[in-house]
């Protein structure tokens, strides 16, 4: 008979929710902290009164034989679409179409809507950053939130989170950390932009190659999205680094003249702007470890940079750090 453990997952991304699903899948009792009001971590999504805007992960691919066939399952019940758009690429000799036969997928009716569904049944404690761990020999793992109130205790724990904010929750398990010290992330700005009038382009998905600007897509042009017509503009890792003290309005203003040069503008005036710092927004280096665990403290560490980056990579690496905790190959 299988020992129900009480297990603390910190991180609601798709790392974080693959792993509490697997588990709670084998009857164990699961709670997810997160330091956001909501879920799905670099799958974030901003709502507003021009529709919802995908701030981090434009889409996804299945690549993996068990990613595929949970895609199918999500596909069935409608919680994600494929997305086709007319694909373009930019570099110094300008614009041009570069159709490709990859599948993407997105969440409906946004990112986010993905991990919202893949959620119902768990328990997510919101709005919560936990700063640190500590060990009591008789009762287990307590999580000590930057309020210090404390949760728990824990049987064992799952840290799903970017690697540099891992470090500091690995203290009692120095080897642990010291792994994770050796991953580092890129960081990303991302530029979100409505117009009332759509723009004159037949491009919905643009990969750029020269510049700030690293991608380009029409977020209007997915399944679901609002007619209105809106844009997510992301840096480059580069790019980035080198402005990541830049005040916020010199950012969009910089990225959407880098936006006017790709299109052959000029554009008009945006009826909405919205920028966002992603600190560690993708491994600078592929990582193959899968997850990482200490099973002797109870202690695991699983994310998508632990194997690559990658929308697939984080569900898959959640899914091996629950058979380590369950003690599966």
């Amino acid at each position: 008979m299988t020992h129900t453990h009480s297990i603390a997952i910190i991180g609601a991304g798709l790392a974080g929710i693959s792993a509490g699903t697997a588990l709670a899948a084998e009857g164990q009792l699961v709670t997810l902290f997160d330091k956001s009001r909501g879920s799905g971590g670099r799958m974030s999504s901003k709502r507003t009164e021009f529709g919802d805007l995908d701030m981090g992960a434009q889409y996804f691919t299945a690549r993996d034989s068990h990613f595929r066939h949970e895609l199918r399952d999500w596909l069935d019940k409608g919680w994600v679409s494929e997305w086709d758009p007319a694909m373009y690429s930019y570099d110094d000799q300008g614009l041009h179409s570069s159709s490709d036969d990859l599948q993407r997928f997105v969440g409906n009716p946004r990112m986010t809507g993905l991990s919202r569904e893949l959620l119902a049944g768990l328990n997510l404690v919101s709005q919560t950053h936990i700063s640190r761990l500590r060990q009591d020999d008789q009762s287990g793992w307590l999580l000590i939130d930057d309020q210090d109130q404390v949760h728990g205790p824990f049987e064992r724990v799952i840290v799903a989170t970017p690697a540099p904010q891992a470090i500091p929750l690995l203290e009692q398990a120095p080897q642990l950390a010291h792994t994770v010290s050796q991953v580092q992330m890129d960081p990303g700005w991302t530029l979100a932009v409505a117009f009332h009038t759509p723009l004159n382009t037949p491009v919905e998905a643009c990969f750029v190659r020269a510049g700030p600007l690293d991608w380009i897509s029409r977020n209007s042009s997915k399944p679901g999205r609002s007619t209105q017509d809106s844009w997510v503009l992301q840096s480059t890792p580069e790019w980035a680094l080198a402005h990541l003290e830049t005040d916020k309005s010199e950012v969009s203003r910089l990225m959407l003249a880098a936006f006017n040069q790709i299109i052959g503008g000029p554009i008009p005036e945006p009826a909405f702007l919205h920028v966002h710092r992603w600190l560690y927004a993708r491994p600078t280096e592929p990582c193959q470890w899968g997850a990482l665990a200490a099973p002797e403290k109870g202690l695991y560490v699983c994310g998508d940079w632990c194997l690559g980056g990658r929308i697939e990579n984080a569900w898959l690496s959640g899914q091996q750090a629950a058979r380590t905790l369950m003690d599966k190959r």
